[in-house]
């Protein structure tokens, strides 16, 4: 069994080129199907061309960026051996393929609504199949193209002499490479999704009366765009940085804790396995009559179960890799890492318990829609409630997983359970790209004037699945990060510990009773609100001048409403662009610069810095996202008919609901995902600048 480790960097890669040819099979079979009539083709080409542009223009912005931080790290390898190029290329490698996975996924899925929109025509199973495929090139290649970049930088540094805890160190960068991006990518396509649909619905809906992706409203292109943008771009970029980073955090702490060689591939061998597992997971997704979560949490099964049996062969070959007894692996067993791993998938399932919280089936979003009878306010109200409540089981369940792993192997067990938790990254993430799809193929369906019965029976039930599953994705994302970070942390206290104290003769603590450490605390804590609230300002300003700009084309141009004159569609997509590039940069700041102030003041403020980022993150991140999504999918309740349907007071506080929810949910809530591992990282990376 020697020879899984000996060749886990190959194993890594082979593992990695079939995820990618199995994401290319299946882009050409979504292309092969029928993109519907002259109108369905011309709705999803100004899509696609809006899509396109926004993305150029966001990675122009983003890329001039990168290239400033790339030379800072490679200049400061002068004055510190831990720094350097190797550190700078590993930044460009992992912020090239964060934007790649963002762009490659986005156009596949702008190619895949107009498809689904046309295969609707043909009930549910048609359309689920070609949605979920769609979404699943997006699925694939994030750990795809994770595992070929992380796989093969550091199977290159090994291949050039570098020790493990060199290669390993040099994969910090990659790591911030790819978070960077992602954390842009999040907040623009954040920012452009909910200013265009804030806009869209506060005119359309409630004082035009028309309905949602009504062609007639000018900002329903701009929407449809967004969708795309943010809700697939910036959430593939989110979860490729993600994944990433854990990978990258597991084996960066086995080189620091000296468990040998086999500790430090053993994530790669997991997630390599795993790639395998997730396309297996959905291939077998079929829509058979019932439920239609039901195929999808299937193919979430079937994929996390092929994964616990490959599980076992590896992690008994690399504890049992040129075994020491007592000492390979701090003298943990096969069993107890195999434990942990289990942990991990077990978490990795229950975290999707968010589903009771913004399910349609459930009394959350029940409670919310009967709410909205009595008023805009209590909506409000009820909805905020439900996010609040919906923190406590996911956290419950990470916290156990925690201590769980941590009694069977230490902190390497909470780093081995949450690298078999983010190893399901794959199928997962199909099922978060399946809603924005959906949603389009919903847009398209209205705006290309379909029969009704395409919207009502197929494309609607399947957009209200898209939310639920965007939900519990965006959990999956959240919570995998706060196990993510504790892991992080624990790499900045052993490295930090090994400048203060070489020879480990001494230990650094973090006593909450020192000043240093609360300051931190604090700061910390205040970090994810004070960056959700830029950018939940961020949408309302973008959303404001949309409102504005659609009033307007109403006013100035009535032949929109009578159908005899086209809406300037172009435009409302030019505001948003304008204002997501602009207000983006801001929020970005945060998590770079407020980590390297305070680590100059202290490194124990830092410790309790990163700490106090991580517990406030987590729940208001779950918070935002959920009761986002109990928002939405009460609107989407009476929208069915229930309380009165369309049109009726009910309707219009739902919708004001959903419009306060779609910054929560798509915006503020999952870009605080990145913000958490990029204040860690940059605290890893600024080590040689405290200890001096």
């Amino acid at each position: 069994m020697d020879f899984l480790i000996e060749h886990a960097v190959a194993i890594a890669i082979v593992c990695a080129i079939a995820g990618a040819v199995y994401g290319l099979l299946l882009t050409r079979w979504v292309l092969r199907q029928s993109d519907g009539n002259d109108r369905m083709k011309e709705i999803a080409a100004a899509i696609q061309e809006g899509a396109a542009a926004y993305l150029r223009r966001q990675y122009t912005t983003i890329a001039a960026v990168a290239v400033v931080v790339a030379v800072v790290i490679a200049v400061a390898g002068v004055w510190s051996s831990d720094l350097g190029p190797k550190v700078a290329i590993g930044f460009l490698i992992g912020a090239v393929l964060s934007g790649l996975t963002g762009f490659i996924g986005m156009n596949v899925a702008v190619r895949s609504n107009v498809r689904t929109a046309e295969a609707a025509r043909g009930g549910l199973a048609p359309a689920l199949s070609v949605a979920f495929k769609g979404g699943t090139v997006t699925g694939i290649l994030v750990v795809a193209l994770g595992m070929l970049g992380v796989g093969g930088y550091y199977g290159i540094l090994k291949a050039f002499g570098d020790s493990d805890l060199e290669a390993t160190r040099a994969l910090v960068g990659l790591a911030l490479g790819g978070s960077l991006i992602s954390v842009f990518a999040r907040l623009g396509g954040g920012i452009f999704t909910k200013g265009a649909d804030v806009g869209a619905d506060l005119v359309g809906k409630i004082e035009a009366g028309i309905p949602e992706d009504d062609p007639r409203n000018a900002a329903v292109i701009a929407d449809n765009v967004g969708d795309n943008v943010g809700d697939d771009a910036g959430m593939a970029a989110d979860l490729f940085e993600t994944y990433a980073v854990t990978i990258v955090g597991s084996m960066f702490l086995a080189s620091l804790t000296h468990y040998g060689h086999a500790a430090v591939v053993l994530p790669l061998l997991l997630g390599a396995v795993s790639i395998i597992a997730s396309i297996v997971g959905t291939l077998v997704v079929r829509y058979r009559g019932g439920s239609l979560m039901t195929p999808l949490y299937v193919g979430v099964l079937v994929s996390a179960v092929l994964s616990a049996i490959a599980f076992w062969p590896v992690i008994d070959a690399a504890v049992g890799y040129h075994k020491v007894p007592g000492v390979t692996f701090g003298g943990h067993t096969t069993t107890e890492l195999y434990i942990c791993s289990l942990v991990g998938l077990i978490t990795a399932l229950l975290v999707g318990i968010t589903e009771f919280y913004t399910g349609t089936r459930f009394n959350p979003v029940k409670r919310i829609a009967q709410q909205s009878e009595t008023g805009h306010a209590t909506n409000i109200i009820a909805g905020l409630a439900v996010g609040m409540q919906a923190t406590a089981l996911p956290v419950i369940v990470i916290a156990v997983g925690t201590i769980v792993s941590f009694n069977e192997a230490g902190i390497y067990g909470v780093a081995i359970a949450v690298t078999s938790m983010l190893s399901m990254a794959g199928v997962v993430v199909a099922l978060d790209a399946f809603g924005p799809i959906t949603d389009n193929a919903g847009g398209i369906a209205e705006m290309a004037d379909l029969p009704h019965e395409v919207r009502d029976n197929v494309t609607d039930p399947l957009d209200a699945v898209g939310n639920t599953t965007k939900a519990v994705t965006k959990g999956y994302a959240i919570g995998s990060a706060g196990l993510a970070a504790l892991v992080l942390f624990q790499s900045y206290y052993d490295e930090l510990n090994n400048k203060v104290f070489p020879g480990g003769h001494f230990a650094l603590v973090f006593q909450i009773n020192d000043p240093k450490v609360l300051a931190g605390l604090l700061i910390g804590g205040l970090m994810p609100f004070l960056f959700a609230s830029l950018a939940m300002d961020a949408v309302g300003r973008a959303g404001g001048e949309v409102v504005k700009e659609v009033r307007r084309q109403f006013r100035e141009m009535p032949g929109i409403m009578e159908g005899t004159q086209r809406p300037d569609y172009a435009r409302c997509v030019d505001i948003v662009t304008r204002s997501a590039i602009r207000e983006m940069q801001l929020p970005a700041l945060i998590p770079v610069l407020i980590p390297i102030i305070v680590g100059l003041y202290s490194y124990k403020a830092l410790g309790g810095l990163l700490v106090g980022t991580i517990v406030t993150g987590l729940f208001l991140a779950i918070s935002m996202t959920s009761g986002g999504g109990a928002w939405d999918n009460a609107k989407k309740l009476i929208e069915d008919g229930a309380h009165g349907g369309k049109g009726s007071p009910a309707h219009a506080a739902a919708v004001t609901g959903d419009t306060v929810g779609d910054p929560y949910k798509d915006t503020a809530g999952p870009a605080i995902n990145p913000m958490i591992k990029i204040t860690n990282l940059v605290a890893i990376l600024i080590i040689p600048l405290l200890t001096r």
